[in-house]
């Protein structure tokens, strides 16, 4: 019998939140502010473990941390300087006054969006659709944008995520998710237990002020080797000077191959009673490890301890703008964009 379910309430200011469960008792909550996953709630030996961090309102997000489980754009992570250039013509965006670059596509950008939003449902699976209309020159960016972020629960305990847009002119457009899991439920662990899987040779080196330098560089004989499963703590107790400059992790690994054959990356939890696989058909991810200091907000009611999260942000690295040989972001009227990235709970 089906008993995938959806339902709807108030979220706060003029945000909804979508609750999904499936067969299996596993339940996703999804809102339109940000089109952002805020719980992945799991039964874990007979209790609901909350394993991806967020907030209980919208009003807390846009206090506390506006990017934890939003959709990223138009652009994931760094723009250097805010400039780029498409068919040799130049475009400057706005920058951050502090390092005068670009982020995650500027200030009030996809993530502070209320999203159009739709429901699906078959009896495979259970779909919020998020649509968003991005204006032509919105933060600086050619092109009218039409982007959708579809969010799908299976009986499998797969989460999809769906993107698809179309632009009327070339423009950028490089989104992803920005989640962060905690396998552990207990934001006041931090994630150096957590054993990481990623099928990757090289990642992108970065600056001290984490963009790209140009330089890929092969994980072997560093802390960026997790090409076996290794305990994130590796990454953390290390003097390896891209480790130490970020302490920890915020950079983009060129994944080995792409698809849906085989996880990309894994993340087990420390007592080995659960893990998250990761499935992309993009080139890259960008692994951060939360390091917010004594500065993390409170989440659900608990302290988020640094390092209490891990993200896997599957997109094109970071310096595609820049650099031969870190992929093209560019997006024509002429081909839409679409991809998809599949996080399965096991």
């Amino acid at each position: 019998m089906k008993v995938l379910k959806i339902t709807c309430q108030n979220f706060g200011e003029t945000a909804i939140l979508y609750s999904l469960t499936n067969d299996n008792g596993l339940t996703m909550n999804v809102t339109n502010l940000g089109a952002r996953i805020v719980d992945l709630i799991v039964p874990v030996n007979g209790e609901e473990r909350n394993i991806v961090l967020g907030f209980e309102s919208a009003e807390e997000y846009l206090e506390k941390d506006i990017y934890f489980g939003a959709t990223i754009g138009r652009v994931a992570g760094r723009i250097k300087h805010g400039t780029f250039t498409i068919d040799n013509q130049d475009y400057q965006l706005p920058v951050n006054p502090e390092n005068g670059h670009t982020l995650h596509g500027g200030s009030e950008s996809f993530e502070r969006k209320f999203w159009e939003s739709e429901i699906k449902e078959t009896n495979e699976q259970i779909s919020v659709i998020f649509s968003y209309l991005s204006h032509d020159g919105e933060n600086g960016f050619p092109g009218e944008l039409k982007a959708s972020v579809t969010y799908s629960l299976t009986n499998q305990n797969e989460w999809i995520i769906d993107y698809y847009a179309t632009t009327d002119q070339p423009t950028l457009y490089n989104p992803t998710n920005h989640v962060y899991f905690n396998l552990t439920g207990d934001v006041t662990q931090s994630v150096a237990q957590h054993e990481l899987l990623v099928d990757a040779d090289r990642f992108a080196v970065v600056s001290e002020d984490t963009t790209a330098t140009g330089e890929l560089r092969s994980v072997k004989d560093t802390p960026f080797d997790f090409r076996q499963f290794k305990t994130v703590d590796q990454v953390f107790q290390t003097n390896y000077e891209q480790n130490s400059l970020v302490d920890g992790l915020d950079h983009p690994f060129i994944l080995n191959n792409t698809g849906f054959d085989r996880p990309q990356a894994i993340i087990t939890a420390p007592e080995k009673e659960l893990s998250v696989e990761m499935y992309t058909d993009r080139p890259a991810v960008v692994i951060f490890t939360a390091q917010f200091g004594n500065d993390g907000p409170d989440v659900r009611g608990n302290k988020l301890v640094s390092h209490g999260g891990i993200t896997l942000e599957t997109q094109v690295s970071p310096g595609a703008t820049e650099f031969d040989g870190f992929g093209d972001i560019v997006l024509s009227p002429q081909k839409p964009y679409q991809s998809r990235t599949i996080y399965k709970i096991n």
